[in-house]
């Protein structure tokens, strides 16, 4: 089974994370997993996220979802497909 894979970076995380919590709740039917990577502890948080999603959906429904990350300010992401080396 072939998968497809979005990784999220997001600058400014403290300002940004918001509006990237919100497209992902909108669109959250697309998504099978979701890990979440932050350095920090307390008050030494990193202000930079990783996101990793697996996503499931059309091929249009997934590009759609990448395509709005990416028009948010501070965000860069990666659409990955990878297929079943069967």
């Amino acid at each position: 089974m072939d998968k497809t894979v979005l990784i999220i970076l997001i600058g400014k995380r403290k300002d940004t994370a918001v509006k990237v919590q919100q497209l992902l709740t909108a669109w959250g039917c697309l998504i099978k997993t979701r890990l979440g990577i932050h350095d920090g502890i307390l008050d030494n948080c990193s202000d930079q996220g990783l996101l990793i999603l697996e996503l499931y959906g059309t091929k249009e429904q997934k590009d759609e979802l990448a395509r709005k990350v990416s028009l948010i300010d501070g965000v860069s992401s990666k659409l990955v497909e990878l297929e079943d080396p069967k």
